[in-house]
């Protein structure tokens, strides 16, 4: 399919005029159990808006998990429960009225392993979740969507002359880079990644590094990663995870990532930023 039939063949319902802007999140002694099992004990956090916020610490300590909690994708396993609040702006996401579809919306998520719609085209990708929201756009707002998304997510002058491509058929780098230009569309405030480099070669992990360093200006981003030398290079804040063995992951220390990776008050935090363990 031709880039120009792509654009003709997008959904022509109206997109909403309001634009996203980077919004603050605050969580407030979160604890979380799946089923019987405790996996979180009373997270304190708060995430400032236009700044980048790392979740670091061992694997299996929670930082997923929490994750999934400030868009509320932790209550789709049927087994999980949580206590605490979270809230965006001073609202609580749990307890206000705001519906679930617009929570994620405006608190977006791109998930370790890219994953575009296979079936759909690169600009089909990118104008996905507007469609899924029944919002409408005309085939020029479509085509200025999907170039403004591109080139915010650093992927424009790779795919300019590919839109009418299969988004499956791009490199895994560029897949990543597709799925962020379409949670992008939707005008988050809020843009959650959950280990977005850890399959990508060192090439594709630099401009996703960019990406998130550029998009902060407009979005709030909150990284999970286990990579301590991306931490220090993409973030402004972190938040040091950690479970001891049979216990729910907790929060050691957090502060800013100078702070956390030169002047920690923890030993445990020193130990791991450093390599001991981990």
């Amino acid at each position: 399919m031709s880039s120009s039939n792509t654009m003709e063949a997008i959904d022509t319902r109206r997109a909403a005029d309001v634009p996203g802007q980077a919004a603050g999140l605050e969580a407030e002694n979160v604890s979380a159990w799946f089923g019987d099992h405790k996996v979180l004990h009373r997270v304190n956090l708060e995430m400032q808006a236009n700044q980048v916020t790392s979740l670091i610490g061992p694997s299996g300590c929670g930082k997923s998990t929490f994750l999934r909690i400030l868009n509320r994708m932790h209550e789709l396993v049927p087994s999980a429960s949580l206590a605490g609040s979270v809230r965006i702006d001073g609202i609580d996401i749990y307890r206000s009225d705001l519906l679930i579809t617009d929570i994620r919306r405006r608190i977006g998520m791109v998930f370790q392993k890219p994953n575009p719609f296979p079936a759909m085209s690169v600009a089909e990708n990118v104008v996905a979740g507007l469609k899924l929201a029944g919002h409408r756009l005309s085939r020029g707002e479509a085509q200025d969507t999907v170039k403004h998304c591109l080139e915010r997510a650093g992927l424009w002058n790779e795919v300019k002359n590919r839109l009418g491509d299969a988004g499956g058929g791009l490199s895994g780098g560029q897949q990543q880079r597709l799925c962020i230009a379409r949670a992008l569309a939707v005008k988050p405030d809020v843009l959650l990644m959950d280990e977005p480099c850890s399959a990508l070669d060192p090439t594709s992990t630099r401009r996703i590094e960019e990406t998130i360093d550029e998009l902060r200006e407009q979005v709030t981003i909150v990284i999970v990663t286990h990579n301590m030398q991306q931490a220090a290079r993409v973030s402004q804040y972190c938040a040091f995870f950690l479970a001891a063995e049979g216990e729910p992951g907790v929060v050691v220390e957090q502060g800013t990532t100078q702070k956390m990776f030169f002047h920690p008050e923890d030993q445990r935090t020193l130990d791991y930023v450093t390599g001991r363990f981990g």
